[in-house]
């Protein structure tokens, strides 16, 4: 996971962004933990998955979105363990996911204290989706990943590389920073409705499955471990 290592003395940051080693220590053991306990079940991560808003039209999904098992990720486009998690959420939609049983939500959580693109790049991500629909937006959030970290000057030809057209794309872009553009707003809503949850870091996920309570999934897992936690949920 992706963490903020300012000190407190700088009085830069403060709870919920500061991380005692020990926690991360103790999310490592909480993922092994997951990983060797499979047939129980996940074990539940830091935070409230309870609090996590519901899903509407607003949400980018992947796959089928009355899926069995609905993986919702609070993501950061410059965070490295995003980028791996995103490569193994795309190979289990195409593997586990290939009979309508498994989706993917992807949420913006830009950690913007420690990665001062980041927002940027979440209004980037919105804007192809608003012009371009939600293929598009999947297409970009796979060449924002491949090309990180991103410069923000390069926006306009890594969304022609998705397959973005027209000029849509930059004038959203342009109108997409500040309180009064409803693209910062969703972009802040996701970052916010993470940190209710107690998020720490990036990749933040919940998974949800049909009739059970939301469990937290902490950190960027690989396929392997990921595929045992749907397989499990899906009671394969």
């Amino acid at each position: 996971m992706d963490h903020h290592h300012h000190h407190p003395e700088h009085g830069v940051l403060k709870s919920p962004y500061l991380i005692p080693t020990a926690i991360v220590v103790g999310g490592i053991i909480i993922a092994l933990a997951v990983y060797i306990s499979i047939p129980k079940g996940p074990t539940p991560g830091v935070g409230d998955a309870s609090l996590m808003r519901g899903i509407d039209s607003t949400d980018h999904v992947f796959g089928n979105p009355a899926a069995k098992v609905i993986i919702v990720e609070y993501s950061d486009f410059d965070c490295p363990y995003c980028k791996t998690f995103s490569e193994t959420m795309h190979q289990i939609i195409a593997n586990e996911g290939a009979d309508g049983d498994v989706a993917w939500v992807f949420r913006e959580f830009p950690l913007i204290e420690i990665h001062p693109n980041a927002l940027s790049h979440a209004r980037a991500a919105e804007c192809v989706a608003r012009t371009s629909g939600t293929d598009a937006f999947w297409r970009f959030e796979t060449v924002l990943y491949a090309h990180q970290p991103v410069d923000p000057s390069t926006y306009g030809a890594l969304a022609k590389e998705a397959g973005v057209t027209g000029d849509a794309f930059a004038k959203c872009y342009a109108d997409a920073a500040g309180p009064s553009s409803t693209v910062e707003t969703h972009i802040l809503r996701d970052r916010q409705n993470a940190l209710d949850m107690g998020a720490q870091g990036t990749p933040y996920s919940i998974l949800l499955v049909a009739n059970k309570d939301p469990v937290v999934i902490n950190g960027g897992y690989s396929y392997e471990e990921m595929r045992l936690v749907v397989s499990q949920a899906l009671g394969k």
